[in-house]
């Protein structure tokens, strides 16, 4: 199946070279993935082409204006009007490898997308899943619109039209083309023929979801003073499957630990308390987040993630 990726963004000359490069490359010449660009600038208003302004209310900095973006999709949508609008934005999921999955495999459920919106506007009719359904399973590619934030943010009802809201994580970037290009590469490289071997994308980081990918090694045999690991060069493939299990548990633990550590020193957790999360024990849990009145949602997901329980299960 074909995935359609189409960038609204102002910096457009600067995605396009990674995107003509290496994999991205192969998977348009492959015919699996096809990259469209749209300037904002264009749907401007006024003889500046005006995209941002102050916010009401006040407060430094300018946002991205709602008309020339909801402009600037609605031009996509009259040709395609089932595709699907995603944006980079802090207040958005944390996006991940079973996210990437499901949308370069088209197993995306109405939970994966923000409420449906009602219909507005003259001559809109309202949407009939039933029909939605039907229209989709038949189609042969999916598209998405990426919109590419930028100064401040955007004007707030920017979020009628979007689909999806994705973040990279806790931390705030000047514009929204690095967190598209990832967004893009990380769906990419799993369709069909991109990454060459069969199983490239099955045996990497999080594949399964959440572990890490064990070590790795080529040649020289040794170089300097570091050697590759003897097993690695035994020929006893099934001793050499174990040894990689095994590294990859332990770095995938290694990994959650340092997460459950941060939490211990930024809330003065007692080594009791630590080994009571550690046997899941839901009511440590809770008074902890009772006596820590400044214990975030995020750091209540850390340790979700560390016992491999939902937060549900936490709070």
């Amino acid at each position: 199946m074909l995935v359609k990726f189409t960038i609204i963004s102002l910096f457009n000359d600067v995605l396009k070279p990674y995107l003509s490069t290496s994999m991205m490359w192969k998977a348009t010449e492959n015919g699996v993935a096809e990259f469209n660009f749209v300037n904002l600038r264009e749907f401007g208003l006024g003889p500046h082409k005006k995209i941002d302004d102050t916010p009401y209310g006040g407060g430094d900095g300018m946002l991205m204006r709602c008309e020339p973006v909801f402009e600037a999709i609605s031009s996509i949508k009259k040709f395609d009007p089932f595709a699907k609008v995603v944006v980079p934005t802090p207040s958005g999921v944390v996006w991940t490898e079973a996210q990437a999955k499901k949308f370069a495999t088209a197993i995306i459920t109405k939970e994966d997308f923000l409420e449906e919106k009602p219909a507005r506007g003259p001559g809109r009719k309202t949407t009939i899943e039933a029909e939605r359904e039907k229209a989709l399973a038949s189609r042969e590619f999916l598209h998405y619109i990426i919109l590419c934030p930028h100064y401040e943010g955007y004007d707030a009802r920017i979020d009628e039209i979007v689909d999806f809201k994705f973040s990279l994580g806790y931390y705030v970037l000047t514009g929204g083309e690095l967190p598209a290009l990832i967004f893009i590469d990380s769906i990419v490289r799993l369709l069909p023929g991109v990454l060459g071997g069969e199983n490239s994308a099955v045996i990497e980081s999080f594949s399964d979801g959440e572990n890490l990918e064990y070590p790795q090694y080529t040649k020289p045999e040794t170089y300097l003073d570091f050697s590759v690991p003897k097993i690695l060069l035994s020929g006893n493939h099934g001793k050499i499957d174990e040894w990689r299990k095994e590294r990859a548990k332990e770095i995938t633990n290694n990994f959650s630990n340092r997460e459950l550590i941060d939490i211990r020193k930024k809330y003065n957790l007692t080594q009791e308390e630590i080994a009571k999360i550690i046997s899941k024990s839901r009511a440590t849990i809770i008074k902890i987040e009772r006596d820590q009145s400044d214990l975030t949602v995020r750091d209540l997901e850390k340790i979700a993630k560390y016992l491999r329980v939902s937060i549900l299960d936490l709070i």
